[in-house]
């Protein structure tokens, strides 16, 4: 048993610095890693990972210059499945991901039992919070990693045991983008907001966060207008009339804008009456990755990625592949595929996952949401990281971002 264990956390160090080091070639890993795996071998382990997402068209890019992103997620997901076969087929674990495609108005759980007899034991759901709510409870026994759901309420009032989170929450990401503001001291905000619900969840997030690290909103406005054809002829010289007269606000630092299906913030930049940067979901934005990210070996993550996809790496794509490389971390240290040791495991001091930014992740133990830094990022280049420098916290400065322990209204984890 202590021979296993310590082949184990060789085999474990010695991939987490081949993925985590730029350059080291896969022969080298799998030559050290066969001379630390000689002896017995250890009893099977077969981990089944059942990937359930909606089949629903990807939307129109609003440029060009941005392909479609078909099934967004999984392909992250698949790179996760490589690097976990590569530690576990020394160890004798064994790793398989079940894509369940389910149709855009099906129901899911019956579409879940359709594509597997069983209860499924490990579920990564790429699917919005309706819907992870109804998995979680169909499924209470299980282990649910949400890898797209960013509603702060599946994390607060209405979190599940059984489910951890990976994507950040919009609170996260506007605290993250909060906090770049007040260490810049852009202190005075424009905040427009779009026509969907998600919209509305975005600014609110803004709204706490804003409140939050001090900053102040000078003007609100709703963005009302349905958008016609995308892409015509005279497209830009309707916006060039109509933004300027929407955008007649009171002296501010930075427009700030909630549009999660961008359908007009793109447009806002380069054409308010004032020349201030936009910020939000388009222009300055707070994400969990990004295709500039380069920085602690993430272009090496980000060219693999490129080469089974033949596209970038999207943020469902990065939350993906931690929810599988979280999977992969807990069977090779537990030597087992049990939900609720899994779950243990994952909240507890050992857990501590190399992510490509700079610092460990590990889960919250009050509301299972991952512990992750917040990229700032304009279209083309990583402009910052938050938290920044300055915003302190009694344990960790990554729980600033977010809602801190004190303020959570999860209670099953407690």
């Amino acid at each position: 048993m202590l021979m296993t264990s310590l082949k184990a956390h060789l085999i474990n160090a010695i991939s987490q610095a081949a993925l985590t080091i730029y350059g080291v070639k896969r022969s080298l890993l799998v030559a050290v890693v066969l001379l630390v795996s000689c002896g017995n071998a250890n009893a099977e382990v077969q981990a089944n990972v059942f990937y359930l997402m909606r089949d629903v068209e990807p939307p129109l890019p609003l440029s060009l210059i941005d392909k479609r992103v078909e099934k967004n997620g999984f392909a992250g997901a698949e790179l996760g499945l490589n690097d976990n076969r590569t530690t576990g087929g020394f160890l004798g674990h064994e790793y398989e991901l079940v894509e369940v495609l389910i149709p855009e108005n099906a129901d899911i759980i019956e579409s879940v039992k359709s594509a597997n007899q069983s209860n499924p034991e490990i579920i990564v759901a790429n699917l919005n919070s309706t819907d992870l709510l109804l998995v979680a409870d169909a499924y209470p026994e299980s282990l649910v990693l949400n890898v797209y759901a960013r509603d702060d309420r599946v994390r607060h009032e209405d979190c599940r045991a059984n489910v951890l989170h990976l994507p950040p929450s919009r609170a996260m990401l506007a605290d993250g983008l909060a906090q770049y503001l007040a260490w810049k001291r852009w202190n005075k905000v424009v905040l427009v907001t779009g026509r969907h619900p998600d919209d509305t969840l975005y600014a609110q997030a803004l709204e706490r966060a804003i409140k939050r690290f001090g900053l102040k909103v000078i003007d609100r406005s709703n963005w009302t207008a349905i958008p016609g054809a995308r892409r015509t002829d005279s497209g830009h010289h309707m916006a060039q009339q109509e933004i300027p007269t929407f955008t007649q606000f009171k002296e501010h630092d930075v427009l700030l804008v909630a549009d999660e299906i961008d359908e007009f913030g793109e447009y806002l930049s380069y054409r308010s009456r004032l020349p201030r940067p936009v910020a939000g979901t388009q222009g300055l934005m707070p994400t969990s990755w990004h295709r500039s990210h380069e920085q602690w070996g993430a272009t090496q993550i980000q060219r693999r990625f490129e080469k089974i996809a033949n596209r970038i790496m999207t943020e469902r794509d990065y939350s993906s592949w931690l929810a599988m490389r979280a999977l992969g971390e807990s069977i090779t240290n537990t030597n087992s595929a049990e939900p609720s040791v899994l779950k243990e495991y994952l909240l507890s001091d050992k857990f501590k996952l190399a992510g490509f930014k700079g610092k460990a992740l590990t889960f919250r133990t009050y509301n299972g949401q991952l512990r992750q830094p917040i990229l700032v990022v304009s279209p083309r280049m990583l402009i910052s990281v938050s938290p920044q420098q300055g915003f302190l916290h009694e344990l960790t400065e990554m729980d600033t971002l977010g809602y801190d322990e004190p303020e959570s209204a999860c209670k099953v984890f407690k």
